[in-house]
Parts: structure tokens; C-alpha cells; sequence
């Protein structure tokens, strides 16, 4: 579980933060967008920092946001391969939506 700062779900402005691995080097990214999918909030996230390799260009990482016992928001990695297929999906159908609106805008 990773605590998440304090923030608006529904802004525009893009939010960076700091995430650990289990190694305890630190990770920045930016949450470029938030999802529901079947009531729960999913955070998108891209790394600020270079990829060290060509594959992990540009790859979204996908995180669940729970509260803690203190009711602070928390990311919380997805275990479950059903829940993360469904909220990859759901992810993929939003970045198909804007690719149709941007074409849409070009014309």
C-alpha cells in the first residue's frame, strides 16, 4: 500500500508522485488519469523518468485507490488478473474515446 496526498479525483491539473519498490528505490510518476470501473477508482499512472529500456516506454502502470484505517487515500497494486483485465479494458476503451475525439478535432 502507498499513501497518495491529498487531491481531487476530477481536476485537470496533472498530479506527480513518489513511489517506493520493494527495493526501496524511489519512482516518480504522474497520475494522468482516474477511472471508475464498477464503483472503485483506479489511478493511471506514466513514469516522469526515462525508460531504461524501449519496452517500458510509454507503459501505463494501473493502481486501485483505497482508504486506510484513517479513511486517507492509499494505492493498493491489483492482485486480482479478472479485476485488472477489466480496469485494462476500461482504460483502453478511454484512450480509444479521445484518439475518435481527437480525429474528430482535426477536421
Amino acid at each position: 500500500m502507498v499513501p497518495v496526498s491529498e487531491h481531487e479525483h476530477d481536476h485537470e491539473e496533472e498530479e506527480t508522485i513518489v513511489l517506493t519498490d520493494e527495493e526501496g528505490h524511489e519512482h516518480e510518476f504522474t497520475i494522468i488519469q482516474v477511472i471508475k470501473v464498477e464503483e472503485k477508482d483506479y489511478a493511471i499512472l506514466l513514469p516522469t523518468e526515462e525508460a531504461e529500456s524501449d519496452e517500458e516506454e510509454g507503459q501505463a502502470i494501473i493502481l486501485r485507490i483505497d482508504q486506510d484505517e484513517n479513511g486517507d487515500d492509499i494505492l493498493v497494486e491489483i492482485e486480482d488478473e479478472d479485476e485488472f483485465e477489466r480496469v485494462a479494458e476500461a482504460w483502453e476503451e478511454v484512450l480509444d474515446e479521445e484518439e475518435w475525439e481527437e480525429q474528430g478535432d482535426d477536421k
